[in-house]
């Protein structure tokens, strides 16, 4: 190519080829090849042999090397007036890095032979290149320190990450008591992402709902979320991860909460808890991170923390079912006793009661033995529910009844108790027809309600039974004017042996009566207010 200025002034502006006369730099310029290679192109590859030599016009090169794990590390970065190989020329061996392009770049080209002739005849390039290569030596120096400080520093902070996680699990490990637990892997949670606050989810797939435990006021109060509704809820259905570093500026936050909580919510990470099959069993939500943002660092602890926490979860759960298990064989042994020792003067109390309404002539003592006859099998079937309750055995009589005359029936005789606790009994049944169902099990029903509507009403009060068609069902309501329940308490009603108000019951009231609803493919909800009263609503198709 022919000599012109520019090659000149580029050859004069070069560390390499400082100090030397314009003869020198004609007779270089004139052997000069001009390249040019797009970003990401090799130059030159590691043990390859070095033909010629690059001066970089315009464009920056980065020298590489890699370790044994396959990890490319940079070691110098060159840029205009550079020379690229020479080592090569110097030592003629195979280079020791690879020179890749960072950007499009421009080069001027020479030959292995012209650098060696050069380096041969003049002293002052020999002396150039030397001290530059002295340059560029201290800088990779410079930059394998750097990275190996980069790398201490981060083995330092995966250390203490891991520490952290190996104190969080022998923390949420430390209890069986489901509810404590949720208390530790939160706080775990919260503390090793330097987050506020924050809440964690266990999925209720009976139920499809998202439930934890928080704290409201003095007071831990149960809190319920569909799944699918809110970033909890889709997490939860799922499986993703949402980490939104400004809540007010993505449409997937609701500010709704923040208007009714008055907290200010910043930021928010929220991950899926799964268990060692993948399946979802809770949701992590963690609130302002208290420096910036959550990190994808914060994401990945989460996410092996996530492990830990559900083995903990559902050793808790097993642990539960095992206690609760226990409890009812013992109330099955017991059950199983009293009906073995109380059968047989039960029997004898209801033959003598027939015995007395045939012969007595009196209307109303044959009235006063049917009813001795009929609270005699009440008795005795509510001991074998119980008993069958505790064995899990389930069979039910299901007949198609004229239901308004087994309410009245039931009305007529549960009035009476209730009347003797100064409780007023006001019926409003409006339904009339025929409802598949077990009768025996269904007063049983209806009678548990309102006992448990007058211990809840222990100065006297009213309970309002209502009936009436509803969608194909019929609905019938218990609202009683007592105490009511806290929200903790309404959402364990139907747990085996929960009892709250009441000193006296073994606690499987409520969840027999859920049990006989369940097997007549029927709904059973309750709305209670402290202070204002619970109505228990049973829906049973017609």
């Amino acid at each position: 190519m022919s000599t012109t200025g520019p090659q000149i002034e580029v050859l004069r502006s070069s560390i390499a080829f400082r100090g030397l006369s314009e003869n020198d730099l004609q007779s270089i310029a004139s052997r000069l090849k001009e390249e040019s290679h797009p970003a990401g192109a090799v130059l030159i590859e590691i043990d390859e042999k070095v033909d010629r030599v690059f001066l970089i016009v315009h464009g920056k090169v980065r020298i590489s090397r890699f370790t044994s794990f396959g990890e490319e590390t940079t070691l110098n970065m060159l840029g205009d007036g550079n020379i690229v190989g020479e080592f090569g020329v110097v030592d003629d061996r195979g280079s020791s890095a690879r020179v890749t392009c960072a950007e499009p770049s421009l080069f001027y080209t020479f030959s292995k032979k012209d650098l060696d002739e050069l380096l041969t005849t003049n002293p002052r390039v020999s002396r150039n290149i030397m001290r530059e290569s002295t340059v560029r030596v201290r800088q990779a120096n410079d930059n394998v320190v750097h990275q190996l400080e980069i790398e201490r520093s981060n083995t330092a902070t995966q250390l203490k990450k891991l520490s952290t996680l190996i104190e969080a699990s022998r923390s949420v490990n430390s209890t069986l008591d489901l509810e404590k637990l949720l208390g530790l892997i939160l706080d775990a949670a919260v503390k090793s992402t330097d987050a506020d606050r924050g809440t964690v989810y266990l999925i209720d797939s009976i139920k499809n709902e998202l439930w934890s435990k928080v704290f409201g006021g003095e007071n831990m109060i149960e809190i319920h979320l569909p799944i699918g509704k809110g970033i909890a809820g889709y997490v939860g259905q799922t499986g993703e991860t949402i980490n939104i570093p400004d809540a007010y500026n993505d449409p997937r936050f609701n500010p709704d909460v923040d208007k009714r909580s008055g907290y200010r919510t910043r930021n928010m990470l929220c991950m899926p808890m799964k268990n060692k099959d993948g399946k979802i069993i809770g949701v992590f939500q963690l609130l302002n991170r208290k420096a910036g943002s959550f990190t994808a660092d914060d994401e990945h602890f989460i996410d092996a923390f996530s492990a830990h926490a559900s083995i903990a979860v559902e050793n808790a759960r097993v642990a539960q079912e095992m206690v609760a298990n226990e409890r009812l064989s013992a109330v099955g042994r017991m059950a199983s006793t009293i009906i073995h020792d109380i059968k047989n003067p039960m029997g004898t109390l209801r033959v003598y009661a027939q015995v007395m309404k045939k012969k007595s002539g009196n209307e109303e003592a044959a009235k006063l033995a049917d009813d001795m006859i009929h609270q005699v099998d009440r008795f005795v079937n509510m001991t074998q529910e119980i008993l069958d309750f505790s064995r899990g055995v389930s069979a039910s009589n299901i007949q198609e009844l004229e239901f308004e005359q087994v309410m009245s029936s039931v009305l007529d005789f549960i009035e009476k108790d209730l009347s003797k606790n100064n409780v007023q009994l006001v019926r409003s049944t409006q339904f009339e027809g025929k409802v598949k169902m077990d009768q025996d099990k269904m007063i049983r029903v209806f009678y548990n309600l309102a006992s448990n509507a007058r211990d809840a009403m222990p100065q006297g009060g009213s309970l309002v039974v209502s009936t009436e068609r509803s969608n194909g069902n019929v609905k019938i309501e218990f609202k009683d004017s007592g105490s009511g329940m806290p929200e903790d308490v309404k959402a364990r009603i139907f747990e085996p042996f929960m009892t709250y108000g009441k000193k006296h019951g073994t606690g499987l009231g409520m969840a027999i009566v859920k049990k006989v609803i369940d097997d007549h493919n029927g709904k059973i909800e309750i709305d209670s207010e402290m202070g204002k009263g619970t109505t228990i609503r049973i829906l049973l198709p017609v």
